[in-house]
Parts: C-alpha cells; sequence; structure tokens
C-alpha cells in the first residue's frame, strides 16, 4: 500500500485542499513552491502512463478546480507528473504537482 492510498483511507492526515468521489488534491509535505499540492486519483495507478484517457480528461477539470480555488488561476501555476524512476517518481501512484505562487523556474523545482 503507497503512502497516497494510506491518505486517502484516512490512515494518514493530509491538509486536504479538494475532493470528491474520484480524486483527492491535498498540500504537499515538502513543498517546492509557496503553494505546492498533490492531486491523485484515489484508486492507485502506478503513473501517467498507465492512465486511460478518460480518467486523465477528469483528472485534469479537478486539477484546474483545484488551481481556481485557491487562486492561482489568476497568478499561474505548473503542473507537473514525473513518470518512473528516472523520470524522478518517487511513490508509484499517478500523482500531479500543482505549484504557484510565486514566479517558478525549472532549476529550483529539482
Amino acid at each position: 500500500m503507497t503512502i497516497f492510498e494510506k491518505i486517502v483511507s484516512g490512515e494518514i492526515p493530509s491538509k486536504k485542499v479538494l475532493e470528491n468521489d474520484d480524486f483527492l488534491a491535498f498540500y504537499d509535505i515538502n513543498p517546492k513552491a509557496p503553494i505546492h499540492i498533490l492531486a491523485i486519483p484515489k484508486v492507485c495507478i502506478k503513473d501517467f502512463h498507465s492512465a486511460d484517457s478518460a480518467m486523465l480528461g477528469k483528472l485534469s477539470e479537478f486539477i484546474q478546480e483545484v488551481a481556481t480555488k485557491v487562486g492561482l488561476d489568476k497568478t499561474g501555476y505548473r503542473v507537473i507528473s514525473n513518470i518512473g524512476f528516472d523520470g524522478g517518481q518517487e511513490v508509484p501512484h499517478l500523482h500531479f504537482h500543482i505549484l504557484g505562487g510565486a514566479k517558478l523556474r525549472f532549476d529550483n523545482l529539482a
């Protein structure tokens, strides 16, 4: 069971931003930007490459809702998903990083 599955089940607490039947968004505990939120499907899917397009479409709409809720739609933000070990993925559960709150440079997100 991944840490994200434990967060979804309530076994590990999180600071939730938005939740619906299919997805959960919560603040990252190790932020790389002033606003750093993770958006995940509640069902464990290994990564972006393993996800089907219908689910990704719904997750994209959810990410837009999250960005709007925290005001990033007005100032700008970055959405990142790491895929696989060489891509920097640390948890084998599809997740998107939503980063904003300051002008972001690529080199400060590594």
